[in-house]
């Protein structure tokens, strides 16, 4: 007979068990997206991005208009809050709706209390006659690289535009319009780094099937935007030089780069593709160059970080620490046809310098939708009086909810926290009480539709890991309850039953062999819907298969 020496350690989710409410009020759960608050807008929204005005207020800008991502009437706008995003003020256009499109709104906040916004504007009024894209009706990522600024909080905004220079690529002898018009956009917000301020953007070679299939990336430079009042005198400089601008490791889609600032000032980058991962880069010389672009990895060397075709946020916080937004699969497009989906759920990372490289956690879930179709991206980071919010959206709604202070620090410590967790322990098995037959009580889980849940932890040696070994099953006789077994490739599987429906999910292969104490937790937590599993504090993302 084959032995295995386990324990085990129940942990339920939340502090309020349920046990057999058919329809349960659904429990408060500050990751879900609905549960933040509602920021205005006309209908499409995008990329709400938040700055701190000088009162201390929150100005949002955003991407909006009252048809779809691209239609005419597309605009950017603002709006204020003064209690923490309870509350907007009504939304100001920074450019009117019934003019030539406006979009991708990315706002500064100086030290004069002046906030800039950074916009593309099709400024010419450019349409598609067919050579864009065969269709007539997007022209919104095209045009001149604008701003505006505000010196009242956002509540006006000046009345000229000002211009940031571009310059050409190696490809865009491919663009239909000529050299003289760019195709461009950018994600995120400006960063601020000993007096300089650096913007990501991305130029497009042309569009086409996935309307931007071939793009690059490029960080525009200011040194004296903080501090010149005249705009007409401000300098700009796009980086990196020459005309390469910043790719992707084996594919022609690398895009919606943004930066942060490491303590020596070198220049961090994360961009998106459609190989499956976000890239990343380095510079050292304040983005004249740049490393060769590389899959980011949790880690120098490390396993690699999985994403699909959305956006890759990266945030700097007060602290001198960091966070990262992914989607932590690895679907290689939007969040469409086979990958419908692929943005939702939204994780984070949190980051910390070692060595001059960026370590990642190991991710938690951070934001989710009720309907799996309509995950939410382009999150902006919020921080005041040390507390976070994070705002998002899923192009029909955008909100912003508060993070716990706590829970980031959470994300921050694993680097250093070796011991077990306890928090909201309900049951605990250790191995001599775990004889095979042995009866034991077990606590009411709970109900996973109210949004309850549990994480069922086992701590294992075995001798042997053949496969259908049961290693815990708390089951009825209408087979309704948990079983824990081994399967093939020396993993381990969890079955999950009402006695009417049944579920099981393995943990990934290869990791829980024989002759080895492993550590075990399955996370099953119903508010998402979400079945995760972590074998010796690594998060099971399904590595290099695509299956999983």
């Amino acid at each position: 007979m084959h032995r295995a020496t386990v324990s085990v350690s129940l942990i339920l989710l939340g502090a309020a068990v349920y046990a057999g409410a058919s329809e349960p009020d659904r429990r408060p759960d500050w990751r879900r997206f609905a549960e933040g608050f509602e920021i205005p807008s006309e209908g499409y929204c995008d990329q709400p991005y938040v700055v701190l005005t000088r009162d201390g207020a929150w100005l949002c800008v955003m991407t909006t208009g009252p048809g779809r991502e691209g239609d005419r009437g597309q605009h950017i706008v603002a709006t204020r809050s003064t209690d923490k995003g309870r509350t907007w003020t009504p939304l100001v256009s920074i450019e009117p709706s019934d003019g030539p499109e406006a979009s991708w709104a990315m706002p500064l906040a100086t030290p004069s209390g002046r906030v800039y916004v950074f916009y593309t504007y099709n400024r010419d009024n450019l349409r598609d006659n067919g050579a864009l894209i065969g269709r007539r009706d997007r022209v919104d990522t095209l045009g001149y690289y604008a701003y505006k600024y505000s010196d009242d909080g956002g509540r006006t905004w000046s009345r000229e535009r000002y211009y940031i220079p571009l310059r050409n690529l190696f490809f865009d002898y491919k663009n239909p319009l000529g050299k003289d018009v760019h195709l461009f956009w950018g994600i995120g917000k400006p960063i601020v780094d000993r007096g300089d301020v650096f913007l990501g953007a991305a130029k497009i070679a042309y569009f086409g099937y996935g309307f931007m299939p071939e793009d690059r990336g490029i960080i525009l430079h200011s040194p004296n935007i903080l501090t010149e009042p005249d705009p007409r005198k401000h300098r700009w400089v796009m980086l990196p030089e020459g005309d390469q601008g910043l790719g992707s490791v084996n594919g022609p889609v690398c895009d919606e780069h943004n930066l942060v600032a490491l303590s020596d000032g070198t220049l961090y980058v994360m961009a998106r593709t459609v190989e499956g991962h976000p890239v990343h880069y380095y510079s050292r010389d304040r983005g004249r160059t740049f490393t060769a672009p590389e899959y980011a990895r949790y880690s120098p060397g490390g396993r690699l970080i999985r994403h699909p075709r959305a956006c890759p946020r990266i945030w700097k916080t007060s602290n001198g620490r960091y966070l990262f937004w992914f989607h932590n699969n690895g679907h290689r497009w939007y969040s469409s046809g086979e990958a419908a989906g692929s943005r939702n759920l939204a994780w984070l990372s949190g980051g910390v310098e070692i060595g001059g490289k960026l370590h990642w956690s190991q991710p938690e879930l951070v934001r989710y939708v009720d309907n799996f179709l309509e995950g939410c991206s382009y999150p902006d980071l919020i921080e005041q009086d040390g507390r976070y919010y994070l705002t998002a959206t899923q192009k029909t709604e955008a909100r912003v909810g508060e993070i716990p202070a706590e829970w980031l620090e959470m994300l921050w410590s694993q680097f250093e926290r070796k011991e077990v967790a306890r928090d909201g322990l309900a049951a605990e098995f250790r191995a001599d009480s775990l004889r095979p037959g042995a009866s034991l009580p077990m606590p009411a889980l709970p109900n996973l539709a109210s949004g309850g849940g549990f994480t069922l932890e086992l701590r294992l040696r075995m001798t042997y890991a053949d496969p259908n070994q049961i290693l815990f099953e708390s089951t009825r006789e209408d087979g309704a309850g948990v079983r824990v077994r081994t399967v093939w490739c020396h993993a381990l599987e969890i079955s999950i039953s009402d006695g009417e429906r049944s579920f099981s999910w393995q943990s990934d292969p290869g990791l829980v062999g024989p002759d080895e104490p492993h550590s075990v937790a399955f996370i099953v937590d119903g508010g998402p819907k979400l079945l995760s599993v972590v074998v010796d504090g690594r998060l099971c993302d399904g590595g290099a298969s695509d299956a999983r």
